[in-house]
């Protein structure tokens, strides 16, 4: 089973909540030992908005290109 959960603060350390579905559905109780696989999900946030200072349209821009007069 996959699922995406948050990492919270726990203490001094960072502690994952598993989905109530999930908890049901696996019969997960307190203390029972389950395997984790961890794999950080990319965070790409940081491109929106990226291009607000483009000043062409995308067509003048994929013309340029075409005719290989591409300048900033």
């Amino acid at each position: 089973m996959e699922a995406e959960v948050k990492a919270k603060k726990m203490g001094g350390s960072i502690g994952i909540i598993i989905p109530k579905e999930i908890v049901e559905r696996e019969r997960i109780n307190v203390e029972d030992i389950i395997k984790v696989k961890i794999e950080k999900k990319d965070n790409l946030s940081f491109l929106w908005a990226k291009g607000k200072d483009i000043k062409k349209s995308t067509q003048k821009i994929m013309e340029e290109i075409d005719e290989g007069e591409i300048d900033d």
